[in-house]
């Protein structure tokens, strides 16, 4: 079982690189590019992509004349080791800002937050040793208390430890808003639905804007 489901995994990311190979080669190389990067959250669970935050990024983008276009580089279920595995491939193609969204499953996994670190910071090293003067943002996670008081404490304290250590630049929750509110989330009570969505695009764009070129 743990074979076919890797097998599916790593088709499933596959078939998301193809898309998003075909996604660069057709915009306009002359544009900035920011890449969310990120799990379930990023790629928008049980929506369409344009109900996901990073579009509703895109349209305020455009709205307010920025040159940038937004990559939705989300993959549902995916942990901090798939995004480390999976990075060469997103950052295949220039990119100016790089958001990342990924340590979720982890902390809901229980997994040892020390190897969720050291993935993070990986993911880091990695985009900034290809582009030198890219932008990254960090989004802050936590998680409900079931895994114990000091898990769950270390967990959300995690992303702001990264982020000072990497000097990136933080969200500090990227639920803000959203996490526990019944009414802004899916059934499962993780996922946040349409208007969780458009809570969270206002959150990322709070912390996204001051790195953003003057509109044209």
């Amino acid at each position: 079982m743990h074979l076919f489901l890797k097998k599916r995994r790593n088709l499933i990311v596959s078939l998301l690189m193809s898309m998003l190979v075909a996604n660069f080669g057709a915009q306009d190389t002359r544009r900035k590019r920011i890449v969310f990067f990120g799990d379930s959250i990023t790629a928008g669970y049980q929506l369409t992509l344009q109900d996901a935050f990073p579009y509703l990024i895109q349209k305020r983008l455009d709205s307010l004349g920025y040159d940038y276009e937004v990559v939705n580089a989300g993959l549902s279920g995916d942990a901090s080791t798939g995004g480390l595995d999976r990075l060469n491939w997103v950052i295949g193609q220039p990119l100016d800002i790089f958001v990342l969204e990924l340590g979720g499953n982890d902390g809901l996994r229980g997994l040892s937050l020390q190897q969720t670190e050291e993935n993070l910071k990986a993911i880091i090293d990695g985009v900034r040793a290809k582009y030198k003067n890219v932008t990254i943002l960090l989004a802050g996670m936590q998680i409900p208390p079931n895994l114990g008081t000091d898990y769950t404490k270390e967990f959300r304290e995690l992303f702001g430890k990264i982020a000072k250590d990497k000097s990136v630049k933080l969200i500090p929750f990227l639920l803000e808003g959203v996490g526990g509110e019944k009414e802004l989330n899916m059934s499962d009570g993780i996922h946040p639905n349409e208007a969780g969505h458009a809570i969270v695009a206002e959150t990322v764009w709070k912390y996204l804007k001051p790195h953003l070129k003057s509109a044209s």
